[in-house]
Formats: structure tokens, sequence, C-alpha cells
């Protein structure tokens, strides 16, 4: 048989690297492949490396084949070896959206936010109305009290409140525990006239200090009572015109 009429054996031609010129060197070489396949691992692919390729690599780029068989090309070289690289080969660009938790969180501040600010008016309205409460309920009480103030008056007015009384004394404690609650008697003689703090029931003719303007009260037949700016009563009085 001639080395022409060789049938080249795909596997067993190619494992030994060069073409059979006999049939016993063609039977060696497939034995040797046969063997060496067997004895690989299952799973595994044993190649060789092109050593051809490489160096057309090499010629093709300007590097060097003992650069090209180290697997560093012409921008590795120009790169610090110690420079970290990916594993993956991916560069992670930060981020500009917010992450869920910060959305979350956001959300949640704005929530606390506006709740806070809903407590607030409300712990002023509360506090407001409390207050308005407690002068209402002042001055439901002095109004129940104005006789008594009254007579009080009255009798300070004809003397009959002497020093160290008794009745005196009971007075002036009575006086105190209403002013401890903001209550404030007014109404004097020569204050000008106020519709909003005075009632005038009698309009007369009287003396008046020179230079006197506007008209002027010149008796007080009641005091008024007052809880810090609102009133109780008005002071009831008498007023003249200037002449």
């Amino acid at each position: 048989m001639s080395n022409d009429d060789h049938t080249t054996r795909p596997g067993v031609d190619d494992a030994a690297g060069t073409r059979p010129t006999s049939p016993a060197r063609g039977a060696a070489s497939a034995a040797a492949a046969r063997a060496a396949y067997e004895g690989a691992p299952k799973g595994e692919t044993h190649t060789e490396p092109a050593q051809d390729q490489t160096f057309i690599a090499g010629d093709v780029t300007g590097e060097s084949v003992e650069d090209a068989a180290d697997g560093r090309t012409g921008n590795d070289q120009n790169q610090p070896q110690n420079q970290p690289q990916p594993e993956d080969g991916t560069v992670q660009e930060p981020s500009t959206d917010l992450t869920p938790d910060a959305l979350l969180a956001a959300e949640r501040l704005a929530d606390y936010q506006r709740l806070n600010a809903e407590y607030v008016n409300y712990k002023k309205r509360v506090d407001r109305e409390r207050a308005e409460d407690r002068k209402r309920t002042t001055a439901s009480m002095v109004e129940s009290l104005l006789p008594v103030l009254d007579e009080i008056h009255l009798a300070r007015e004809h003397g009959e409140l002497g020093e160290n009384t008794p009745f005196s004394k009971i007075a002036a404690k009575l006086e105190g525990i209403l002013t401890k609650y903001g209550v404030q008697r007014f109404g004097e003689v020569g204050e000008t006239f106020d519709p909003m703090v005075h009632e005038a029931l009698m309009h007369t003719r009287a003396e008046l200090p020179e230079g006197t303007t506007e008209t002027t009260v010149v008796m007080v037949m009641q005091p008024g009572y007052r809880i810090d700016d609102r009133v109780v009563r008005p002071a009831r009085v008498s007023v003249a015109d200037p002449a």
C-alpha cells in the first residue's frame, strides 16, 4: 500500500500531529491517542497551546514571544502591574438614584414632620381652649359673687369697714383670693368715660378740673370687674361733660 492510498482518520492523525507514512506508524499513533483519551479525566478537555498562533500574534502586534506567552498585551505593559482589576471585568458605577430604604426613610421623615406639626397645633389649641374655659369659669364665679362684692364696696364707702375688725379681715381675704384668679376691680372718680368699660347711669353737671376736654366720671355707683382683658361687669358710674 502506498502513502498516497492511505486515508486520513479524524482524531487519530490530528492527535499525532503528523500524517503517518506507514500502516505500522499509523497504528501506533492511534493506540497512543486512544490510551491518552481513556486516561484523561471525564468532563475535561485537554488542549495544547497553539505555539504558532502565539508567535503570529506577537508578530502582528509587535510584541515579543515571551510577552505573548505570559499573557501580557501592549496595553498591559504600560499599566502598573499592581493595579487592582475587577474580577468580572466590569466597573461598578455609583448610583445617583435613591435606594428603596432611602425612599422609605424620606417618606417616614415627612410623615413624622407632618404629625409633629399637627400635634403642636393641637396642643396650642387645647391650651388656648383650657385658658378660655378657666376664664369663663372664674367669670361665672365672680358674677355669682357680685352682690357680696357690691355690699363690701358700699360698706367701705360709708366707713363701716373699720381696720382690724372681723368683717374687714373677711373682705380683705375674699378680695385677695379673687386677685389670685386674675380678678381686677376698676372704676375710679376722675377717669375719662370709656363706653367699653363704663356704664353711664347718670349724666349730670359737675365742676371738672381745668383743662378737661372729655366726658369724665364724677361718681362710681358700682365698681366694675374684669379678668385680664375680659370684662365681667362694666363700672356703673355718673358722668359730666366739660363746660
